[in-house]
């Protein structure tokens, strides 16, 4: 039986990254196929782990490595080995450099060639190393998205076109809670962000946008977290929420009156494709992948304050639930399991 290992050490995370490896794992386990998966965890312990169906198609093996890590590069490598694996899946770009087996990566966006935050010189020249690595020695590429996949050739090659495979994320929300505005105490119409606040999300402007409007009778609610969004410049009416559950997320969709993100740069935006299949209004960057996946169902204008500040201040026709502008999990894990058994 092929044995495949999966990188699962984001899983745990309620950020994008932890999302698409927690979806497709259980996709791929409960399709049964003739495939036996080591997933490389953290912890055996982790929430998420208890999710999985009892099966005998997969294992649990300890990786407690930090992402980005010496030990990452020098001490996962061996326990690959150890695993008896025909190839391994990382659904994120830092594969060790001297993995001992073929492997399939899934690359989200080249955002840090672009907006490098505040990394300093070894991290940028880490990063670089270790992203040319997992494109150039992959034996396929999973791109989230045509704008990912053209980003890849135009740096790295056009060449590469032949192992390129476009593959979306995917959609499937938990039924919401009833109560969400009694629980969050949101007493007026709101608009909803839903990301991290690193550079390229341009939160602050999405914030000083909303300060612009001037009018007391809607809220601002930011679902996002990390030390990014500890230096943000609250105004009255914003406010953060941490650590939202995924029931919880779906109906803070349904009541918002539309979801916002004036981000600069996007390899998929999973938050756009959620509120579109919801049927919540979007109001986004008009930017490659977010006009991709949009696909026509949402008001996409420039990333400037004046240009936010005016469509919020205009009511936005709320879009039918459907078609859903992504597939689901299973469609998307279905593409997957097929590249994976290639």
């Amino acid at each position: 039986m092929l044995r495949i290992g999966i990188d699962c050490r984001f899983a745990r995370r309620n950020a994008g990254l932890g999302r698409y490896t927690r979806e497709v794992v259980l996709e791929l386990i409960k399709r049964n196929d003739p495939i036996h998966y080591v997933l490389f965890v953290r912890a055996r312990n982790e929430t998420w782990i208890k999710n999985l169906p009892v099966s005998t198609y997969y294992s649990l093996q300890t990786t407690n490595f930090p992402h980005y890590s010496l030990q990452e590069q020098f001490a996962f490598p061996k326990i690959i080995k150890q695993a008896h694996i025909d190839l391994l899946f990382a659904p994120h770009f830092n594969v060790p450099l001297f993995c001992p087996v073929p492997f399939i990566v899934t690359i989200h966006d080249l955002i840090l060639h672009r907006y490098p935050n505040e990394a300093g010189l070894c991290k940028k020249i880490a990063y670089r190393l270790v992203m040319r690595h997992a494109i150039l020695k992959s034996k396929k590429i999973i791109a989230v998205s045509n704008f990912t996949a053209e980003e890849i050739t135009s740096i790295y090659g056009t060449d590469l076109s032949k192992k390129i495979h476009v593959i979306g994320e995917g959609v499937q929300m938990q039924p919401p809670m009833q109560n969400i505005r009694e629980k969050f105490d949101l007493q007026k119409p709101f608009f909803l962000y839903v990301g991290n606040a690193k550079q390229h999300k341009n939160v602050q402007m999405l914030i000083d946008a909303f300060q612009k409007i001037g009018s007391d009778a809607k809220e601002l609610i930011l679902v996002t977290g990390g030390k990014e969004a500890a230096h943000l410049r609250l105004v009255p009416g914003v406010h953060i929420l941490k650590d939202v559950s995924e029931e919880d997320l779906t109906a803070l969709y349904k009541e918002a009156s539309a979801f916002v993100t004036a981000s600069l740069y996007e390899g998929y935006c999973l938050p756009v494709a959620e509120a579109l299949s919801l049927g919540c209004p979007v109001i986004a960057s008009d930017i490659g992948a977010i006009r991709e996946l949009a696909n026509n169902r949402a008001h996409l204008i420039e990333p400037t304050k004046e240009a936010f500040a005016a469509a919020m201040s205009t009511e936005v026709a709320r879009p039918s639930p459907s078609p859903n502008p992504s597939p689901s999990w299973f469609l998307t894990t279905e593409k997957i399991s097929t590249i994976l058994r290639e």
